[in-house]
């Protein structure tokens, strides 16, 4: 797989990364010999990004990641992690300089580094992206060795501006879909101008654009595309994009129409072709539950770019179908 990069981001990733959210919880049990096959399929097929999160299973996606790299001796992934979630409150008071040690300590234990390649601050309050000491501090975990780079992951677009305009900052991870496609109007332009990585998560809009969902599916208790539909648990935009179920499968029904006639290619597949053919993308993060779901993600990147019919499509379907559930929410 080719890689892509960002002037400030000092490593370069493949165009797919993984997400590991899967791998710690919240979308029902993975065993830690499906999350290692998971790990193993993507890096086999040229994945060299792996992004998770401290809060993941509570550090458990953090220590799957680390103990998959230490055993095969994989020194060519990158790996981002996240930080804030832990903090109870979770309010702009707890990014502190002493709070950001606690937690980058604790996830270079999970990871088995020294240094984090990069680090997240996981969708804090809106107030924090304005902090001039929080910079400060993350500046100082670079200066200390603690972390290699630092960049954010945002819930709204004009926390994913106000964070590009800090010089430092690496990267912004942000939700970018085929059912959400209002970063594509100032986020990723200003992000290609500042030299900064575009990380882009929820790509399948939790699983809605694979085409394989009806309107009769159900999940698991312990997933959150149950118990987060109305955004009980967290930001409801983090799951399904924030688009209705109902609708969502509806218009993912005329996204799967857009394959060509015979194409082995899948929904998934397009989709995910779909996001890395907007200019500014650096990585795109879909999660797996399994081996085969990550090698058919990681070869979204072997298709050929969509053809302006379909691009133009894919816009009709939005306008028609999503844009007024999410536009301007976030």
């Amino acid at each position: 797989m080719d890689t892509r990069s960002a002037s400030r981001l000092p490593f370069p990733v493949s165009p797919v990364g993984l997400g590991c959210w899967q791998l710690g919880g919240d979308w029902g049990e993975v065993t830690e010999g499906s999350a290692h096959g998971v790990l193993g399929a993507a890096a086999h097929a040229g994945v060299t990004f792996f992004d998770t999160a401290d809060v993941y299973g509570d550090g458990r996606s953090e220590r799957l990641v680390g103990s998959f790299l230490d055993a095969r001796g994989v020194d060519d992934v990158r790996v981002a992690t996240k930080m804030g979630r832990r903090a109870d409150p979770h309010d702009a008071s707890a990014y502190t300089l002493d709070a950001f040690r606690e937690w980058t300590d604790r996830s270079r234990r999970n990871l088995g580094v020294d240094t984090l390649d990069l680090v997240q601050l996981h969708c804090p309050p809106t107030e924090v992206f304005s902090s001039d000491a929080v910079y400060d501090a993350l500046d100082t975990l670079v200066s200390d060795g603690a972390i290699r780079a630092y960049g954010v992951s945002v819930e709204t677009c004009a926390e994913a501006l106000t964070a590009i305009a800090r010089p430092n900052v690496a990267s912004v991870q942000i939700i970018l879909n085929a059912f959400r496609r209002k970063p594509l109007e100032e986020v990723l332009p200003a992000a290609r101008e500042a030299g900064v990585a575009i990380i882009a998560r929820v790509p399948l809009a939790s699983g809605l654009l694979s085409g394989k969902y009806d309107e009769s599916t159900t999940f698991a208790a312990d997933d959150h595309r149950t118990f987060n539909r109305s955004g009980a648990a967290f930001d409801v935009g983090e799951t399904f994009a924030g688009v209705p179920f109902e609708v969502g499968v509806a218009a993912a029904r005329e996204v799967a129409a857009l394959l060509p006639e015979g194409s082995t290619a899948t929904t998934s597949q397009l989709a995910l072709r779909w996001i890395l053919d907007q200019p500014g993308v650096t990585t795109v993060i879909p999660g797996a539950r399994n081996a085969a779901q990550a090698e058919s993600n990681a070869a979204a990147a072997d298709l050929p770019p969509l053809t302006d019919e379909q691009l133009a499509r894919f816009e009709e379907i939005y306008d028609a179908s999503i844009r007024a559930h999410v536009h301007d929410r976030w």
